[in-house]
């Protein structure tokens, strides 16, 4: 196992484990996580764990051409029950992904270390959010990180109100120009959406 120091540098990803570990320790600086996700790494850890980042092999994607909207959210869509807008709302997303209540996980993973160093990010133009809003209350929302290579890194997301989240992804997608949308590790959500499995080197061509 590979521990970080304070110099700005991975070992190479194909030393990860089985499970996509990488390396342990080092910091949450701008420079190490754009350097860390220009390499296809990224952060992942709860409260109390040293920083551990992972790279994991194959790689969760959605290509947009791919993505999959179901005929009743079609008809959610066609309403416009929601009303969606982009980087308007960042650290309200943020902190809302934080609070979100995940499946099989005691805790969160978007620590409050992880809160400031995204709003650093967001900051620097790096890290994006997309806002669900319904009657002017923020109901749902993502974020993520562009390099500007078209990827787009996805973190997290939330949602207070049925579909308000699957809305903003959908509607992101639909509107972006990015050829690939990274979701990191497989979930029945995001496979629903179109999400598939690539091989870490095809993915990391992408970046």
């Amino acid at each position: 196992m590979h521990f970080l120091d304070q110099k700005i540098e991975f070992p190479d990803v194909s030393e990860a484990s089985a499970e996509g570990l990488l390396a342990i320790g080092g910091d949450l600086l701008p420079e190490r996580l754009i350097h860390a996700y220009s390499k296809g790494i990224f952060p992942w850890f709860e409260q109390d764990e040293p920083l551990l980042w992972w790279s994991p092999d194959p790689r969760f994607v959605i290509y947009p051409e791919d993505l999959k909207v179901s005929k009743s959210m079609k008809q959610i869509l066609k309403k416009s029950v929601f009303k969606v807008t982009y980087n308007k709302a960042f650290k309200a997303v943020i902190s809302n992904c934080a609070k979100a209540k995940r499946n099989n996980q005691a805790g969160t993973w978007i620590t409050d270390e992880m809160v400031k160093a995204y709003n650093k990010l967001h900051d620097l133009g790096y890290a994006k959010s997309v806002e669900v809003w319904q009657n002017d209350t923020l109901v749902g929302g993502l974020y993520g990180i562009d390099l500007g290579n078209e990827v787009f890194c996805g973190e997290s997301m939330f949602a207070h109100v049925s579909n308000a989240s699957k809305v903003g992804f959908i509607t992101f997608v639909q509107n972006s120009n990015y050829q690939l949308i990274d979701c990191q590790l497989h979930t029945k959500h995001l496979e629903s959406l179109g999400g598939k499995h690539i091989t870490r080197n095809d993915f990391l061509k992408f970046l």
